[in-house]
């Protein structure tokens, strides 16, 4: 009951008239952002980030530009259908799968269908992962609160850990991004010797850490547009589609009737994929997709218009969105490249993120989590009114988009830190995230690595002190931390995990050898 007054007051925090007007153009601004191709909610949320400053100094409060951001993050979940369905391009990668059935429900007259279908599944989805994390988070964070340094350290080991064992693509390849991003997050001062580290060329920029902001903008902002406008050559032909009020009335009753299976398969399994830190919306949706088609009495329907191959992805890539921000929350460890953007905010809000956020900053979480309903309920609204804007707006040429948002990216970093050194390490750095791209590394990782970084190395060094250089403090139950005799297993536990983890590419691999043997 103590969790249900604690979200009622975080709705009605959340429904005060500058929260709601916040949530309200967060989540156009995402839908925006989610539309048009080659954006997405990482590159929204990043380059909108310098934004909390100014909204906190507004509003006089802290739960205020989280909300700002979490709308945006939910806006652009239901934006990227519309490019998917229309033009056959996805809006973002958390879009690809619904672009199976999307595009072909367009080209065979049925865009409204589709369209309906996207927006209606991704409530469904948004609001199912809602009432989960309103359910899971207070135990999880309660948990949390008896993790200590060493426990800390092994959970963000099996964070890095997952995305190698788990990630999907090449671990070489994984392992040199996620290095990488350790590298970046060194730079400065040592944390305990206080001794200069990776003084690059003398600069005098390089004497302190470089800014979350310069590295989430520099990554998701520039460098994902020279990918796009790199990979966006050739023509693209716009569906047409006619949007009314009873169309979408027909349609909404049709999507309930054709797509429940969608509905139950991506709410559900998007959640519990959305929560692995080395997933994410994008694979939630896949996956969801692929049990759909699996589960379905006419698999063969699949890629040729199907409802439930509209409706998995949606509800999952919703529903995973929400998940990847619990463990970011309780455990202050990003689920997903968005939500790593998004704990770079509490960061510069001056919140730590982690357990004791829960039981230091109820004022902060509530009505941050009462917001995720409100946005919710505003998204598809704006949604299914909006669509003739949104397809409108598809119709802007993205090299006129692009030059704008290099611009929009400059200015928000410079107005963060006053330093015109940061503007041009800024676009060095989406040079490099370009250079990545074209040779196929995956970003994430490193994006994972840059802001986990700091705190790995903390708790790492920490523990180390504590156990006088031994290691055994990660991995043995019985090592005796403070005199007491008292048993260990969490951070043992979360190590072997991670262990695991790292080895599973190479079991996966003799097996395949076995099985040919």
């Amino acid at each position: 009951m103590e969790v249900l007054s604690l979200l009622a007051d975080g709705v009605l925090t959340a429904l005060q008239p500058a929260n709601l007007l916040i949530c309200f153009i967060g989540v156009v601004i995402g839908l925006f952002v989610g539309a048009m191709p080659g954006l997405g909610s990482v590159n929204g949320v990043a380059i909108l980030l310098p934004t909390i400053f100014f909204i906190k100094q507004t509003t006089g409060s802290d739960a205020a530009p989280m909300i700002f951001l979490a709308a945006i993050y939910y806006g652009a979940m239901y934006g990227g259908a519309i490019s998917s369905i229309m033009l056959g391009i996805p809006g973002a990668s958390t879009a690809v799968a619904t672009t199976f059935d999307g595009r072909p429900l367009a080209l065979q007259g049925r865009a409204e269908q589709a369209l309906v279908t996207a927006a209606v599944a991704s409530f469904i989805g948004g609001t199912v992962a809602n009432l989960f994390f309103t359910g899971f988070a207070p135990p999880l964070a309660e948990v949390a609160l008896r993790f200590g340094n060493p426990e800390i350290f092994a959970l963000m080991m099996m964070a890095f850990a997952t995305f190698v064992g788990l990630g999907g693509d090449d671990i070489a390849k994984t392992v040199i991004s996620i290095m990488l991003g350790l590298v970046c997050a060194s730079i400065g001062f040592d944390i305990i010797e206080g001794e200069p580290r990776l003084q690059f060329f003398d600069l005098v920029g390089f004497s302190r850490p470089i800014n979350f902001l310069v590295l989430a903008i520099g990554v998701y902002g520039v460098g994902e547009m020279l990918w796009t406008l790199h990979t966006s050559r050739g023509d693209t032909k716009m569906s047409e589609a006619e949007i009314s009020v009873g169309k979408i009335v027909t349609a909404t009753k049709n999507t309930f009737t054709g797509g429940w299976r969608g509905f139950t398969i991506g709410s559900g399994l998007g959640f519990f994929v959305g929560i692995l830190p080395a997933a994410g919306a994008t694979p939630g949706s896949l996956m969801a997709y692929g049990v759909a088609k699996m589960t379905s009495r006419r698999p063969e329907t699949f890629g040729k218009g199907n409802i439930n191959g509209v409706a998995a992805p949606e509800a999952a890539n919703n529903s995973a969105s929400t998940g990847a921000m619990l463990p970011m929350m309780t455990l202050g460890i990003p689920g997903s490249p968005t939500t790593a953007v998004l704990l770079t905010g509490l960061v510069l809000l001056e919140l730590e993120p982690g357990p004791r956020l829960f039981v230091d900053q109820p004022d902060f979480v509530w009505p941050v989590i009462g917001s995720f309903y409100v946005s919710n309920l505003i998204a598809v609204i704006v949604n299914l009114a909006f669509i003739p804007l949104f397809l409108w707006m598809l119709r802007m040429p993205f090299t006129i988009l692009a030059p704008i948002i290099f611009i929009l990216s400059a200015a928000g970093v410079y107005a963060a830190t006053d330093s015109m050194f940061d503007v041009w390490l800024m676009f060095w750095f989406g040079l490099g995230a370009f250079a990545l791209r074209i040779l196929d590394y995956p970003l994430a990782p490193a994006a994972l690595a840059i802001v986990l970084g700091g705190i790995t190395e903390a708790k790492l060094r920490q523990s180390l002190q504590w156990s006088d250089g031994s290691f055994g403090i990660f991995f043995n139950p019985y090592f005796d931390r403070d005199g007491s005799g008292d048993l260990y297993f969490i951070a043992p536990t979360i190590s072997w995990i991670a262990i695991a983890l790292l080895l599973l590419p190479l079991i996966n691999l003799m097996r395949k050898k076995m099985r040919k043997a």
